[in-house]
């Protein structure tokens, strides 16, 4: 490990990628407004009861996954592993419970403690959407469409959008005795987690990715037959929206999400292109509870890995965004003209010029390798010559070109290049 990297599972981002982050978050917040969603806002950590009450006790996520720690007041808190929960709890503070749908979205880090591999990581960023306070086959199929809307905005195409039902909660436990009865009967070719799921939790056997147990999976009965006629209905609803919305589907039977709470419609979206962990975004509908609070709150949601998007389009070969013209850089040839050039960076800044200024004492090879490295779009030279002509010289670092401009007349000529950019 190198002296200074940062713990395992985690990266730091620098300004020459950050383009390529700003697009994902900037194309959230054009395309979800155009559906009626806010950008929300909660803390990094919330306290850990919201997380075991709203994930659920028995999820991997709640036993394996969490960082937890104690407050000074012997608290506990749980750096968030997801964000649908504490949305959720933030959205208690309104009158979600009365009915009155919201529609919200949010952007920033979530934290789980996994084994680091390509596409998985312990500190990582999500942008995700929630629907809360109604319950209409409609919504989700309109999440879904939004969602798709939004990788189509990033040219992430030849992806698999795979749905599936988890059936109403009052269906859950007839179509668990049905799947428990069957892997019961091989749980001595199981693997080890396996064999605890078939008491613990036999949803979690259908995503089991252990080749051995996949075999077992593939002739699972149907449980979906368990389900009630109004369950089953609303999942042909949702199904017969998205055709009508144009959207491609597949509908996969062992796709179940990994979170106790998910109700009815849940969906993911595939790329095979970057490997094992090829699930880009993922959500669904969930009734979910939260500390101190007797009746669930409904709703249905999303949310991408952003990580794992950069990853496809990196794969596709999506081109970079364009960062726009580089800064002014301020080549001072001399104290006086040093003088004259800090102020002359605020002049250009009040104009919303972006300018870096040598404050040394450097020859000029030495700035103007400094222009180079911050990939500058003009260098601007002064010196005793040009304070006594009352002109500069500027050169445009691209083209290689350069020519004395006046002084007076500097901040009009960077004014309408930049304001291009």
């Amino acid at each position: 490990m190198a002296k200074f990297s940062p713990p395992p599972g985690t990266a730091d981002i620098f300004p020459g990628e950050m383009p390529l982050w700003h697009r994902l978050e900037d194309t959230a917040r054009r395309i979800f407004p155009l559906y009626g969603y806010g950008e929300l806002r909660t803390p990094i950590f919330e306290y850990t009861e919201v997380f075991k009450r709203g994930i659920g006790d028995e999820t991997e996520v709640v036993q394996k996954e969490m960082y937890t720690f104690e407050d000074r007041g012997g608290r506990s808190l749980t750096l968030r592993p997801e964000g649908t929960a504490g949305v959720m709890r933030a959205l208690l503070n309104t009158d979600v419970m009365n009915g009155n749908e919201k529609r919200v979205f949010y952007i920033g880090p979530m934290f789980r403690g996994e084994r680091p591999a390509a596409g998985r990581r312990r500190q990582f960023h999500q942008i995700g959407v929630e629907n809360a306070g109604r319950v209409a086959p409609e919504l989700d199929a309109e999440n879904m469409a939004m969602m798709m809307q939004y990788l189509d905005d990033l040219e992430i195409s030849g992806t698999k959008l795979m749905i599936n039902t988890r059936g109403a909660q009052t269906d859950r436990k007839p179509a668990e005795e049905t799947l428990s009865k069957y892997f019961q009967q091989h749980i001595g070719d199981m693997c080890d987690d396996c064999k605890t799921r078939v008491a613990r939790n036999v949803w979690r056997i259908l995503d089991c990715k252990q080749a051995r147990c996949k075999e077992i999976v593939k002739n699972a009965p149907d449980y979906v037959s368990a389900y009630s006629s109004e369950s089953r209905a609303y999942f042909d609803t949702v199904c017969e929206l998205l055709t009508s919305f144009n959207v491609d589907f597949e509908i996969d039977k062992q796709l179940v999400r990994g979170l106790d709470y998910y109700a009815h419609t849940v969906f993911e979206v595939i790329y095979p292109g970057i490997g094992a962990q090829n699930a880009i975004a993922g959500g669904g509908r969930y009734e979910l509870y939260l500390p101190e609070n007797k009746k669930p709150i409904v709703g249905v949601g999303f949310a991408a890995g952003l990580e794992r998007l950069l990853m496809v389009q990196e794969a596709l070969s999506v081109a970079a965004p364009g960062i726009g013209k580089g800064p002014v850089f301020l080549v001072s040839m001399g104290a006086s003209a040093r003088a004259f050039n800090m102020k002359l960076a605020q002049d250009l800044r009040s104009a919303n010029i972006p300018v870096v200024v040598e404050v040394e004492d450097k020859s000029m090879k030495a700035q103007m390798r400094a222009a180079n490295r911050v990939n500058a779009g003009f260098a601007i030279i002064c010196g005793d010559d040009e304070l006594e002509s009352g002109k500069v010289v500027c050169k445009d670092m691209q083209e290689g070109s350069q020519e004395e401009i006046g002084q007076a007349e500097l901040k009009n000529f960077l004014q309408n290049i930049y304001k291009e950019v």
